[in-house]
């Protein structure tokens, strides 16, 4: 590909905050996003704003009790667009921004802050029951359903006698009917685990040896395709998640992605083979994963094993001396992103070309 043909990462608008920011997202079917963080005063903010004519207008900012960490719009309807949250004291609430006041949903959900968030079964997005999962520092990964109230309906926590690790990344995939439904864990000492939400059971683990900071699937409503893991030690994992082996589990691919931790990896909602890896370096880079001839084969007793793909670098730009903590690609406008960074600051991206890829 030629210098010409390649995307290019343009920052199209940048605004300084007066907070620590740590995740945005991207209001489906609009112009607006909402960040979230810390104000220097110990309390929480949720911020919305809309895109008018290249600059960012502030619709409107509530000051909540607790710092928040981690949002996502994915359990709600496209008609509600209600937003749920993850806290420092360990609280799921979900918001109404229209009527932000009080909570639609709230529940004391883990004992020590919630570190990661993700949301199913809202939007058109996955078949079944609208439901959150949550990852926690105490250990526990939990599945929320925002109909029923206090309890949640699925509970992860280590067996008795073994070390509690603190949960980073939680993703949900394989959504792709009424009963399938699978949650991916990702923990500070580089376990991964893949819970099955239709058997209660755990389907497969494995290590990657360094702190896993996020997790995602290239699609979280169909069959399960591919899953990326970023790590601390600047590397992540491509792994081909169609063929599971007895022993060998899923095959995969690894790649030294950044000098510093990878803190995100969002697929293009447009593409599933494109990617961003977002680094503690301030650097994002965009990846394309290539197919195997043959994704499956057999080993030496005849069993299949999955064969894993290559992935090349299609751009990669420096856009803050911070690490870049949350990124998020609207799901209606291709090459739109978001992303915020540690030097308070939230900017808005448009990648090109991505439609010649």
């Amino acid at each position: 590909m030629s210098a010409f043909e390649k995307p290019q990462v343009i920052s199209h608008i940048q605004k300084g905050l007066n907070y620590t920011v740590f995740d945005c997202k991207w209001m489906p079917c609009s112009a607006k996003f909402v960040t979230m963080g810390n104000f220097a005063r110990g309390t929480g903010v949720i911020q919305l704003y809309e895109i008018q004519q290249g600059d960012l207008k502030l619709l409107r900012e509530l000051e909540k009790a607790k710092p928040i960490k981690c949002g996502t719009f994915g359990a709600t309807s496209l008609q509600q667009r209600y937003l749920a949250t993850g806290d420092f004291a360990g609280n799921l609430h979900i918001w109404n921004l229209e009527a932000p006041e009080v909570p639609v949903y709230s529940v004391k959900g883990h004992k020590e802050i919630i570190n990661t968030i993700d949301g199913v079964g809202g939007l058109g997005i996955g078949e079944g029951a609208p439901e959150i999962v949550t990852g926690s520092r105490d250990g526990t990964v939990k599945v929320w359903d925002p109909r029923q109230k206090d309890d949640p309906v699925a509970n992860m926590e280590p067996v008795q006698g073994e070390n509690k690790r603190d949960c980073w990344t939680v993703a949900f995939g394989n959504a792709y009917n009424q009963e399938e439904r699978v949650v991916c864990a990702g923990y500070d000492n580089g376990d991964i685990k893949l819970f099955d939400l239709r058997n209660m059971s755990l389907r497969w683990e494995t290590n990657i040896k360094n702190g896993v900071c996020s997790l995602e699937f290239d699609r979280k409503d169909i069959s399960m395709n591919k899953l990326v893991a970023t790590s601390l030690e600047g590397k992540f994992h491509v792994f081909d998640m169609r063929t599971q082996h007895p022993t060998k589990g899923f095959a995969s691919v690894s790649e030294k992605a950044h000098k510093s931790t990878v803190w995100q990896v969002r697929h293009l909602p447009q593409n599933r083979e494109v990617f961003l890896t977002a680094g503690g370096a301030g650097s994002l880079h965009l990846w394309k994963y290539e197919y195997p001839i043959q994704r499956s084969k057999k080993d030496s007793e005849g069993v299949e094993m999955g064969v894993a793909g290559s992935v090349s670098l299609l751009q990669n730009v420096t856009l803050s001396t911070q690490p870049i903590s949350s990124l998020d690609w609207s799901p209606d406008k291709r090459g739109l992103c978001i992303c915020s960074s540690f030097d308070q600051t939230v900017r808005v991206l448009i990648v090109t070309k991505l439609h010649k890829i």
